[in-house]
């Protein structure tokens, strides 16, 4: 596995994957899915037959380093397009002592640098921001390839990034959707969802995965939940993050922008907010 890229390597991401404004955001969103869904591998009937592990698009390491912890039997690998962030999760991993985590910078819309039949299970959360439509069958294709007769691709994704009982909560939301529509993620028809879950069934099937499976989850934040600083944070910086591509693809004004941030900033602190975000998980297996 590479440890570099070319100097000048493009991304898709809709962020900046060296901020470290991001990676931040990304280690407490990471936490609170994780927990959202029960843990690593909570769906799965036997995680522990998992003996090779692949995280795609990594971002910080946090789900890599909670599957080596939790199955230390398991070999753990994680890779990401950002240097930052792969720094940052092999310093974890020294920290922590885990001799069964690593991780490598890799751009995942090229072929992965890995050998036919190398894992047991291939995981990926949230590349709806990450992948452009017409790069999820070359991934999903290479992740087949990786995987060992038998094993198990595993996406988690959302159609929606929360709705709530504010109005300026949930239409600045519809504008990071629009963001998402807008330069060229997700499959939504109509651009008012990201249409990312529906098409993870089509597009495993149309791989040649079998036994497709799928498991719900909802991730509640209002002033009651223990999700909620977290959350409130995470729509804090998303929102700043994404002003600018707002304002230039014409989406909203400076101004606009301002008083929605304004608006949204007082609602979150209203005893009076309360909002869900609904994740879906699929997976399906490589025949034998």
């Amino acid at each position: 596995m590479s440890d570099e890229l070319p100097a000048n390597k493009e991304h898709t991401y809709v962020f900046d994957p060296e901020s470290a404004t991001e990676m931040a955001r990304l280690i407490d969103q990471g936490r609170m899915i994780t927990k959202c869904m029960g843990g690593v591998l909570a769906e799965q009937p036997h995680p522990e037959q998992f003996q090779t592990i692949l995280d795609v698009a990594c971002g910080p390491g946090d789900w890599v380093l909670d599957v080596a912890f939790a199955y230390p039997q398991s070999t753990v690998c994680g890779i990401d397009i950002s240097r930052t962030m792969v720094d940052y999760a092999n310093a974890r991993v020294r920290s922590q002592h885990l001799s069964n985590a690593s991780f490598g910078v890799m751009d995942i819309r090229q072929p992965l640098d890995f050998s036919d039949a190398s894992f047991d299970l291939v995981n990926a959360r949230l590349l709806v921001a990450v992948l452009r439509r017409e790069d999820w069958p070359r991934l999903i294709d290479e992740c087949k390839r990786v995987l060992k007769p038998g094993g198990v691709l595993r996406l988690t994704e959302t159609d929606h990034f929360g709705v709530s009982t504010c109005p300026a909560h949930d239409r600045i939301v519809e504008l990071i959707i629009q963001v998402l529509n807008r330069t060229g993620h997700g499959f939504s028809p109509d651009g008012r969802s990201t249409g990312i879950t529906p098409a993870l069934p089509l597009l495993l099937r149309r791989a040649g995965f079998v036994e497709i499976g799928s498991s719900a989850h909802v991730l509640r934040f209002s002033p009651f939940d223990e999700t909620y600083a977290d959350m409130r944070n995470n729509a804090r910086i998303v929102t700043l993050q994404l002003r600018t591509p707002m304002t230039k693809l014409g989406l909203v004004t400076e101004q606009e922008f301002d008083r929605l941030y304004q608006q949204m900033e007082l609602e979150l602190l209203s005893d009076d907010f309360s909002g869900v975000w609904p994740f879906l998980t699929v997976w399906g297996r490589k025949p034998y």
